[in-house]
């Protein structure tokens, strides 16, 4: 292993180099929501298809990241990092120069292809640059940020543009990219790894299997060619079902099928994609539901967002204790019950309560999102072992991203249907995202059924951990 010859003021630098990523990442996915209506209105395209702006962002980090250990192990965390944050920088430049929505969809690519390289190159050279000792103090210092992103990222979208314009939203990412690159060209370790492996075949059928899919569904919203858009989603599952052939008869594949063998892995997987359906659409929907369909500014549908992560971050430092007191079962099949609850809730109630209503009902959300991720993200890695924890965490990260890009797609394709075949349950302006928050809401209720496969102490060594 190629080893850096690290400084103290490096050892200082380097988690605020971390937190900047973080924060810049974090306000860009966050922001983007709250200009969507203003961007549509400018490219000429409809609101409700504008998901390819966030589903080509988001696919692009869950087909990326694998190779970013990989990348840096190959040509050293420092290069690979500035490489990506320059690729980062870049395409957010191009994402406010686009004239139309294939434009922008294209820079977004290029912005997903520099994200998914940064935090995790960044991460690993905190890992490998502090003993482990101090680890877990480091890393929650800087991810702060990652919290803080979240609340800025709604109100700065809405301000920019209500008073600037949206083409605002990208270029903020420039300066702060700037600074980024300029900590790491002076303080950035740059390590290597002697031998670098990779399941080439593996990636590529995996890659190709999860694109098919996310792009089939983002055809059969736009509904340019319903028999192309079945013949992509029939591929990928073709080819996500070869992959898992491959690598059960593969001694080193990119993810091993044995890791579903594993319980906690296999609930933590599937019970949080299916939980994250109905959360991760709500900040896509609700500025949508806002804006279009009740005529309020940007500025105001950001700073109704603005509880969402409030109540996430206030509510951190408390969860640890909550999963220690009732167990990861109790507290995963309650929480998601909430949760669920909440947004069917919002979505009948929405348009026709005070908007300060509606912030309560986001902050009681936020509040049970922190323990909701939290609890999915610890159980996940909590019974893997030296031999597949990287490897684990790595899949884990890949389906997180996989399925906010689901959720995104599933509520553009309901809102498309409830505004072409209404069902008159709600007003015609808001309807389709109603009704939409109603059936995430539903998708997020059934995730209860996977987690009531959990032993009751599934999870007890993670919380006996935190507690140590």
């Amino acid at each position: 292993m190629g080893q850096a010859i690290v400084s103290e003021q490096t050892k200082k630098v380097l988690p605020w180099i971390l937190g900047i990523t973080i924060f810049m990442q974090m306000l860009e996915t966050t922001i983007l929501n709250t200009a969507l209506p203003a961007i549509a209105r400018d490219l000429n395209e409809s609101p409700l298809q504008m998901q390819a702006a966030i589903i080509s962002y988001t696919l692009t980090l869950a087909i990326c990241t694998p190779l970013s250990s990989i990348i840096s192990d190959k040509f050293g965390t420092k290069y690979t990092f500035l490489l990506s944050v320059l690729v980062f920088t870049l395409g957010s430049f191009l994402c406010a120069l686009s004239m139309d929505l294939t434009q922008l969809t294209l820079s977004r690519i290029l912005q997903g292809v520099g994200g998914a390289m940064s935090i995790p190159v960044a991460r690993l050279s905190i890992f490998k640059t502090y003993p482990k000792s101090q680890i877990l103090k480091i890393i929650s210092y800087a991810v702060t940020p990652a919290l803080i992103g979240p609340m800025l990222g709604p109100i700065l979208g809405g301000y920019l543009v209500q008073y600037l314009s949206w083409h605002w939203i990208f270029l903020i990412n420039i300066p702060i990219g700037m600074v980024c690159i300029g900590l790491a060209f002076f303080y950035m370790p740059d390590y290597k790894a002697d031998k670098v492996k990779i399941d080439f075949w593996g990636y590529i059928m995996f890659a190709a299997a999860i694109s098919l899919l996310i792009l089939g569904l983002e055809f059969v919203v736009r509904r340019d060619n319903q028999l192309f858009s079945m013949l992509m989603l029939c591929f990928g599952v073709l080819l996500l079902v070869s992959y898992w052939i491959y690598a059960y008869y593969t001694d080193s594949p990119l993810y091993s099928p044995s890791l579903f063998k594993i319980r906690t892995f296999f609930v933590g997987v599937f019970g949080g994609i299916l939980a994250r359906l109905g959360i991760s659409c709500i900040p896509f929907v609700v500025p949508l539901l806002l804006q279009v369909g009740l005529g309020y500014s940007p500025d105001v549908a950001g700073w109704v967002l603005v509880p969402l992560a409030l109540a996430n971050l206030i509510n951190k430092p408390m969860v640890t204790t909550i999963m220690r007191w009732y167990g990861y079962k109790s507290v995963l099949i309650i929480n998601t019950l909430m949760v669920s609850i909440i947004i069917i809730i919002m979505g009948f109630v929405a348009p026709i309560v005070h908007i300060s209503v509606l912030m309560v009902l986001l902050f009681m959300l936020g509040f049970f999102n922190s323990i909701q991720f939290s609890a999915m993200n610890t159980l996940t890695v909590a019974d893997l072992t030296d031999d597949n924890v990287s490897s684990g965490n790595s899949l884990m990260v890949v389906f997180q991203q996989l399925s906010m890009t689901l959720a995104i797609a599933f509520a553009a394709i309901f809102m498309n249907v409830f505004a072409d075949s209404p069902v008159a349950i709600f007003a015609s302006e808001t309807e389709p995202f109603q009704a939409t928050m109603i059936v995430m809401g539903i998708f997020t209720f059934f995730a209860t059924f996977i987690f009531v496969i959990l032993h009751k102490t599934d999870g007890d060594n993670m919380a006996n951990r935190n507690k140590s």
